[in-house]
């Protein structure tokens, strides 16, 4: 099906709506609004062509209308670090890697065989740069998440967004639930992936406007750590405790029967309530490390996917078998990006794998296999390392806030690194990711700024909150 009319104009819309919550709005919250309202609300899949730049769609227009915005409208001062560091290289790496991936992958491939064969393009340089300025859109959230939500009162409102709007958005959700993934079919025409893949359990998965039901249950499930946050600091949403609001949105997580999101939601909000702020951030750094050598586990054999299918398999045949197909093609797909190891095969469907009819049989589930097999060991490295750095960062910043901000920074922290993670198995990256990646970042890297030494006592905790609350004014 195709979009109708209304899926174009909600497009060409947004930019009018984020103008108007940068106008009447603080700048940490009109950024949030304008990057999360986008991906919350905004159609899966239309896209506005204009010749010559990436195609217009949910993920770019907020991200572009939000670095309009805050060139327009902030006046806070700057807090980043001065010269060339370890953020530079990596940022520069994602943006030169296209072209260094394009000097590699010069000639065409015949893909297929004796029932059937067509050829692949190479990758030129105009593709290099298209490429190029795509990464550059997907890298705007990050930057500006570290430039404008670095502040000490900025995790607060991270939260209190991310809260607000998960409890606005359990409400199509739990009509999905009852009625079937519709909404997105009722209000922009058409449904966005495959309806198969959203029944569950003898229900439905909702999907509202994410366009899958996996990436709805991350949502929740960032809600309800971010709820968990506010509810460890005593704060309250809508006049209640937070304490409702969490279990609001767990038992709307429980219903999109997503098991990855719920068990990170199990796990994690007990370690946000109970664990010393300190040790989350060690844990969040042990998390971001095992993503980022997963992909030479795998390589290696050296990961435990027999017990992990065994455990799937004590949850449902039906589990068991979707991971042990995520595997397979994991093996397969990782096979044949062992061929071009270091940048990666390119574009144009280079880095998948077709049989002798010439069909593609790969699917790829997991957004590392993606980057793997696209841009390379070069190209992970700098994606995921540009995602995990900010955890640990954090390690060194974690002791040097006042104590209500530690919970927020070790709170965000696990959520980033839960991001990442969830990144080996599906491919739920997205503006937002990016955005909090950025403000995590952006936070740790303030506290050079604040202060130097742990912070000790009562007294120095209220000079260091002052300090940071006229350092970070949000005008």
């Amino acid at each position: 099906m195709t979009p109708n009319y209304f899926a174009y104009a909600a497009l060409l819309l947004w930019p009018l709506v984020s103008i108007y919550l940068f106008a009447t709005r603080p700048v940490s919250q009109a950024l949030l609004w304008t990057i999360l309202g986008g991906y919350l609300v905004l159609p899966v899949g239309t896209e506005i062509k204009l010749p010559g730049v990436p195609a217009l769609d949910k993920n770019s227009i907020p991200a572009l209308v939000a670095l309009l915005g805050c060139w327009s409208f902030a006046r806070r001062p700057s807090h980043l670090p001065k010269g060339i560091g370890l953020v530079e290289v990596l940022l520069a790496a994602l943006l030169i890697g296209p072209f260094i991936t394009s000097e590699f992958n010069p000639d065409a491939l015949q893909v297929g065989g004796i029932y059937g064969s067509f050829v692949l393009p190479g990758v030129g340089h105009y593709d290099a740069l298209s490429a190029c300025v795509a990464q550059l859109i997907v890298l705007i959230p990050f930057m500006l998440g570290r430039r404008y939500l670095g502040g000490l009162r900025d995790c607060d409102t991270i939260f209190r967004i991310v809260t607000l709007a998960g409890l606005a958005y359990t409400l199509p959700m739990l009509l999905e639930v009852r009625l079937s993934p519709q909404l997105h079919t009722w209000i922009y025409g058409y449904f966005p992936n495959s309806f198969e893949q959203q029944v569950r359990d003898g229900g439905f998965r909702p999907v509202v406007f994410l366009g899958h039901g996996l990436k709805v249950a991350f949502f929740a499930m960032m809600a309800v750590l971010a709820s968990a946050a506010l509810w460890r600091c005593r704060e309250k949403i809508l006049s209640q405790s937070a304490a409702v609001s969490t279990a609001w949105l767990a038992g709307t997580l429980l219903l999109c029967k997503s098991l990855g999101s719920f068990v990170y939601a199990m796990v994690l909000t007990p370690v946000i309530l109970f664990m010393r702020p300190r040790l989350q951030v060690r844990l969040a750094a042990l998390l971001v490390s095992l993503a980022l050598v997963y992909p030479m586990l795998r390589a290696t054999d050296l990961f435990p996917s027999d017990l992990l299918l065994d455990a799937a398999g004590a949850v449902s045949v039906e589990r068991q078998t979707s991971l042990k197909v995520r595997f397979d093609q994991e093996k397969m797909l990782l096979a044949h990006a062992s061929e071009r190891p270091w940048f990666g095969w390119g574009r144009f469907g280079r880095g998948r794998v077709y049989d002798e009819t010439g069909k593609d049989i790969s699917i790829t589930d997991g957004h590392w296999i993606i980057t793997m097999s696209t841009f390379g060991l070069f190209g992970f490295i700098a994606e995921f390392g540009l995602l995990s750095l900010p955890v640990f960062r954090s390690l060194r910043a974690v002791g040097r806030m006042p104590e209500r901000e530690q919970v927020f920074l070790a709170s965000l922290s696990l959520v980033v690194a839960v991001g990442l993670v969830d990144l080996l198995p599906n491919a739920t990256i997205n503006p937002f990711s990016w955005l909090l990646a950025g403000a995590l970042l952006g936070q740790a890297e303030s506290i050079r700024v604040v202060g130097t030494k742990p912070i000790a006592n009562k007294r120095q905790r209220l000079r260091t909150v002052s300090s940071g609350e006229e350092l970070r004014a949000d005008r």
